[in-house]
């Protein structure tokens, strides 16, 4: 679950949902600025499926009890949560296997260190899992997979930007991880090299410069502002069953 707090409300905004957010990016990239059009509707699923995992983990916030608010992907417990990553990965590889592999490469990417076992074990398995696949696909191109992998990360990193923040969030309101710009998409940025950054044009507009999308494209998001008042009600589960979907219209432009 995704969280950002506001006027005595909680919007939630599920995994799954920022993750149709990315696989829009995805679809509207300009696949030249990314090694070509080969596997190309691979990748773009790979973008719409990557937080799968998520969907049965986000069925029902669970509560912090700590921290006084819902558990968040940045908090969740890892042992439940590397078990659905693993699960979510699984359901990914029956649909494609280079899906899966970008996928299984980003959730990897996740892990700084490997000192707790279930960590350990998540690691052996999903390195085991992409060796598999490579072997699997003949002729795969570790140069396509690396820019795959890197377009992945970056439409990640969009998604969040738009979740994490405010529509209309002027730059120093901004939630920090991406005030600067993305990481790793300096190799999108042919003139300058240096990382693509995004910004609120307005409630509905981000602007992203220098553009890499094919053309402006317009979508939505779906999530619940849960009130304040109701979790204390009746607790979080069923505040968040009881509070209704909205729908945030967003358009990217230059």
């Amino acid at each position: 679950m995704i969280m950002r707090t506001r006027n005595g409300e909680r919007v939630l905004i599920q995994q799954h949902d920022h993750g149709f957010i990315s696989g829009e990016a995805a679809r509207n990239f300009n696949p030249d600025l990314a090694g070509g059009t080969k596997r190309w509707e691979e990748v773009v699923l790979a973008a719409y499926e990557h937080d799968r995992a998520w969907i049965g983990l986000d069925h029902t916030p669970i509560w912090n009890d700590a921290d006084a608010e819902p558990f968040t992907f940045m908090d969740y417990p890892i042992v439940p949560k590397l078990a659905f990553y693993r699960i979510g990965l699984d359901e990914i590889e029956r649909m494609n296997p280079y899906a899966a592999l970008l996928c299984s490469l980003h959730f990897v990417s996740f892990f700084r260190t490997e000192e707790q076992p279930e960590i350990i074990q998540f690691l052996r398995h999903e390195r085991s899992r992409q060796a598999r696949i490579r072997e699997q696909l003949d002729g795969i191109d570790d140069h396509a997979v690396t820019e795959h992998f890197r377009l992945l990360q970056f439409c990640d990193d969009l998604s969040l930007y738009v979740c994490l923040n405010e529509p209309g969030a002027a730059k120093e309101d901004e939630f920090p991880w991406y005030q600067d710009g993305f990481e790793r998409t300096e190799a999108f940025n042919s003139e300058t090299g240096t990382q693509l950054v995004a910004e609120w044009a307005s409630e509905t507009e981000v602007r992203v410069t220098p553009f890499p999308f094919i053309a402006p494209f317009t979508t939505k998001l779906r999530s619940k502002a849960v009130p304040d008042a109701l979790v204390e009600a009746v607790g979080i589960g069923k505040a968040y069953r009881q509070t209704e979907w909205t729908e945030q219209t967003l358009t990217f432009i230059r």
